[in-house]
C-alpha cells in the first residue's frame, strides 16, 4: 500500500499517482483519521504569491457571485499500520486538516500553482503550501457488474464535459466542524471517529444525490485508495460500492437526481469500455479506475 505512480502502456506521461492503494479494501475498522491544525496548509513565503489568492477569488466572485467559500478537509497524508505480513491488508490512517474552497481556487487551480510546491520527494512536504481538499469518488457497479460513469456538465467549475465517477468531498460541516476548535464535551478521538465515518456517510451521499438510487440499493462502501491528479496535485479517496439494481433501474432513477444538473448523462460500461474512455477522465478519476484495476486483479488471485 505504498505510494506508487501507475505506468501507463504509452509513453505520455501519467496523469496520476496512487497516493495509497488498497486493492482488498478497506472497511470503516481499517481506515482511521487523524484530524488536526498540523495538517493545515502552511502559508507560502513569497507574499506576491500568497496575495494572488484572494486576487483570484475576488475576480471569481465578480464573474459568479453564486459561488460559496464552503470547508473542505485537507489531505495531510497517511500513515500505514500494520503486522510484517505482506500478504495481509494493513490499516490505514489519513491525516487530515482544513481548508477552504477560496485556498483551493487560489492555490491548487492557480494559473501559478506549480510556484506553490516545495521540492521534495515527499508528497506531504511537495503539497504543504497548496489548499489540498480531499475529494471522494465510488466506483459503483451494477447488478449486472458493469460500471457507473457519469458526464460533467458544462456549466461546472472543473473539467466541464468530462467522464467522472460519482463523487463530491466529504463535508466538516456534516460533523459539526467549523473550526479545530472542538466542543468541550468531545475528545480527540471522538472528532477523529466523527470525521472517519464521515468518509464513508459522505460518499453514500454523493452517489444518492448524483445518480438517484435509493442508499438501501448500495452496499457498505470499501475504501481502495487515494489518486492525486498529477495537473493541481487534486487528491480524492476513492470507495468501492456494490449496486443491487440493474443499469436500466438506475437510468431510470437518474433522471430524478438531486444533483442532475451536474451532469448531462449516466452511462453503465464493462470494465473494458471504461478503460476506453479513460484518457477523458480528470487525472484522479483515471486513478480511481486504476485503484479497481488493482482491486479486481488482487480478486481474480485471491
Amino acid at each position: 500500500m505504498e505510494e506508487t505512480r501507475f505506468e501507463a502502456d504509452d509513453p505520455c506521461p501519467p496523469a496520476f499517482k496512487l497516493l495509497v492503494s488498497c486493492p482488498s479494501g478497506l472497511s470503516p475498522s481499517q481506515l482511521s483519521v487523524v484530524f488536526d491544525p498540523a495538517y493545515d496548509r502552511i502559508h507560502h513565503p513569497d507574499t506576491s504569491l500568497e496575495n494572488s489568492i484572494s486576487e483570484i477569488w475576488d475576480r471569481r466572485v465578480q464573474q459568479n457571485p453564486s459561488l460559496y467559500n464552503g470547508l473542505k478537509f485537507r489531505y495531510g497524508g497517511n500513515n500505514i499500520s500494520g503486522g510484517a505480513d505482506s500478504s495481509q491488508e494493513h490499516d490505514v490512517c489519513l491525516h487530515l486538516g482544513l481548508t477552504d474552497y477560496r485556498t483551493f481556487v487560489g492555490t491548487n487551480l492557480n494559473p501559478l500553482w506549480e510556484r506553490f510546491l516545495f521540492p521534495s520527494e515527499d508528497d506531504w512536504r511537495r503539497c504543504q503550501h497548496t489548499s489540498n481538499p480531499l475529494g471522494n469518488g465510488a466506483i459503483v457497479e451494477t447488478a449486472e457488474n458493469d460500471i457507473v460513469v457519469l458526464q460533467r456538465s458544462t456549466n461546472v467549475g472543473e473539467f466541464p464535459g468530462h467522464f467522472v465517477f460519482p463523487g463530491g468531498h466529504p463535508e466538516p460541516q456534516e460533523v459539526g466542524i467549523t473550526s479545530h476548535h472542538r466542543n468541550f464535551e468531545l475528545s480527540h478521538q471522538m472528532v477523529n471517529d466523527m470525521v472517519s465515518r464521515e468518509m464513508f456517510d459522505s460518499i453514500i451521499r454523493e452517489v444518492v444525490e448524483e445518480i438517484g438510487v435509493p442508499a438501501a440499493t448500495l452496499g457498505n462502501p470499501v475504501f481502495i485508495g487515494v489518486s492525486q491528479r498529477v495537473l493541481n496535485v487534486r487528491p480524492t479517496a476513492f470507495f468501492f460500492i456494490k449496486c443491487s439494481l440493474q443499469s436500466k433501474e438506475i437510468q431510470h432513477l437518474y433522471y430524478n437526481a438531486q444533483d442532475r444538473f451536474e451532469s448531462t448523462q449516466l452511462c453503465t460500461m464493462s470494465m473494458n469500455d471504461v478503460a476506453e474512455i479513460s484518457s477523458k477522465m480528470p487525472g484522479c478519476h483515471q486513478g480511481g479506475f486504476a485503484l479497481y484495476k488493482l482491486m479486481v486483479d488482487a480478486a481474480e488471485k485471491n
